[in-house]
């Protein structure tokens, strides 16, 4: 596990970017999503990264992580980026979401000529919830026989929700912070209302005992956010069973809010390592996890 610092301002997006409104297919209905790409129009791209937003589960939208988006796939003209919602728990808890996101992943497979994507490397990421259920989808697609993968992004995942680590207890230490640690305990008890689904391995990823023959992944956690130790431990469990994985501590970012945490993954430095673990991929071309 390294510490890297934040960089400067993100630069300006080029005039290339285009991001088009679309509906994609959950596992019970229709869900809206957006497709970012960026490069010569009408190209097809070999390597398509969905993503899956923030917002504990039980809240966000497509618009939470549309900056980060918009610089990701402008970094990566031969990528293109597919947000897509899931269902909320105040609508459906545990398992839609995740059952969703899996059936969104099947949906892109099949229909590649849509999305202007080839289908050469399929990758999932996410932030916090979304970085939940990408980690979910790397274990359901190896357990269900596919969509095959070639990389998971895990950015400040939500991992333990027994909320016992160290990181997440400190939070009772920094009365500033208390609202992090509470939106937390909120978001668990509407995503996982049967106690029994926390320990679930597609409710808490840290829980399963089963991680081999996973892609490889990015794990990105801050240095003053909750869920950093679990995002870290997880890496550390993927390693050891002998999964790819590069473990980034980033520096502090100011929390004014509970949801203000996910700003971090908009600065240079997570989209400098997004883009390094993105290009070794597509230089690697490692074949895809069964």
């Amino acid at each position: 596990m390294t510490i890297k610092p934040q960089d400067e301002a993100l630069p300006e997006l080029s005039d290339r970017l285009k991001i088009r409104s679309l509906e994609v297919r959950g596992a019970e209905g229709p869900l809206p999503a957006r497709l970012y790409t960026s490069g010569d129009a009408g190209a097809k791209r070999d390597t398509l990264t969905v993503f899956f937003h923030a917002g504990g589960f039980v809240g966000g939208d497509l618009e939470d992580a549309d900056n980060f988006l918009r610089h990701l796939a402008d970094d990566h003209p031969g990528m293109a980026v597919l947000a897509s919602g899931y269902t909320l728990a105040s609508v459906r808890p545990f398992p839609a979401a995740v059952e969703d996101a899996h059936a969104v992943l099947t949906w892109a497979k099949k229909n590649k000529g849509k999305i202007g994507w080839t289908g050469k490397q399929l990758m999932v990421a996410g932030i916090e919830a979304g970085a939940n259920l990408a980690a979910v989808c790397a274990l359901m697609s190896r357990d269900r026989g596919g969509p095959a993968l070639t990389g998971q992004i895990l950015i400040m995942p939500m991992l333990d929700p027994g909320l016992t680590t160290c990181s997440m207890r400190e939070m009772h230490q920094a009365p500033e912070l208390l609202d992090v640690a509470d939106a937390c305990a909120a978001a668990y008890r509407g995503y996982l209302p049967n106690a029994a689904d926390r320990t679930h391995p597609y409710a808490s990823p840290l829980q399963s005992s089963r991680l081999k023959n996973l892609p490889p992944a990015l794990i990105l956690s801050s240095e003053d956010d909750p869920l950093r130790d679990e995002a870290e431990q997880y890496g550390a469990k993927l390693i050891s069973c002998g999964v790819k994985t590069t473990v980034i501590r980033m520096a502090p970012q100011p929390l004014q809010d509970p949801g203000a945490r996910n700003d971090c993954a908009c600065k240079c430095a997570a989209l400098g390592e997004i883009a390094s673990f993105v290009t070794n991929l597509e230089r690697s071309e490692t074949p895809p996890a069964s």
